[in-house]
């Protein structure tokens, strides 16, 4: 069973059907007791860094994500989800994240071309990693963002893709996890990686 964090943003009944579509029962909730019983979590979002962490902190949700990744529990943020793993955004004037990766988010450098960023950009993998198992190098996803992660570790970064410049695309780090892309609107291969989240081992700690 696998927890979606529900604080009021992002597109969950989405990831939901997504997840059942590959055999993976989920809840949608913001219960701690719930999420405790789960054996994975996603940190799902959209919309401003500020505005989601806010509801994020209002919920008791920062906490609960720190508590279940020392608890060496599979976790994986989803677009702005992803983005909310990190200690800062520059964002409407900024704002703290949940922290359980080193780094900032910034607004997307591209090089002149429109923002937000709307459509398929092929992300290029680094290394290997249970996420990424039977995805083909380099992966087409689809992205919908004006602002991008920057890791403080480079072994952070798992996936790189290009609009105007090169961005993160995607972060792993232990039980942690993060994607900037939406893997629920990114056809077979997205669903492929949600699948192989799944299957991520609790980590014994």
């Amino acid at each position: 069973m696998i927890a979606i964090l529900d604080y009021g943003m992002g597109n969950l009944r989405s990831v939901e059907k997504a997840l059942a579509h590959v055999g993976v029962d989920s809840v949608r909730t913001a219960d701690h007791a719930r999420v405790r019983e789960c054996d994975a979590v996603v940190l799902p979002g959209v919309g401003a860094f500020r505005k989601a962490m806010e509801a994020v902190n209002e919920r008791g949700l920062d906490e609960l994500v720190r508590e279940r990744v020392d608890a060496g529990v599979p976790v994986i943020g989803l677009c702005l989800g992803m983005q909310l793993l990190f200690e800062h955004s520059t964002e409407l004037g900024g704002s703290r994240g949940i922290g359980v990766l080193e780094g900032e988010v910034r607004p997307l450098v591209t090089g002149g071309l429109k923002v937000p960023q709307i459509g398929w950009n092929p992300v290029a993998w680094r290394g290997h990693s249970p996420l990424t198992e039977g995805l083909p190098e380099p992966t087409p996803m689809y992205h919908v963002h004006s602002f991008a992660a920057i890791p403080a570790h480079p072994d952070d970064v798992l996936g790189t893709a290009h609009y105007g410049t090169e961005f993160v695309s995607a972060v792993s780090r232990g039980n942690v996890y993060g994607v900037q892309f939406h893997p629920e609107k990114s056809g077979t291969h997205g669903l492929q990686l949600l699948r192989n989240f799944a299957r991520v081992k609790v980590a014994v700690r």
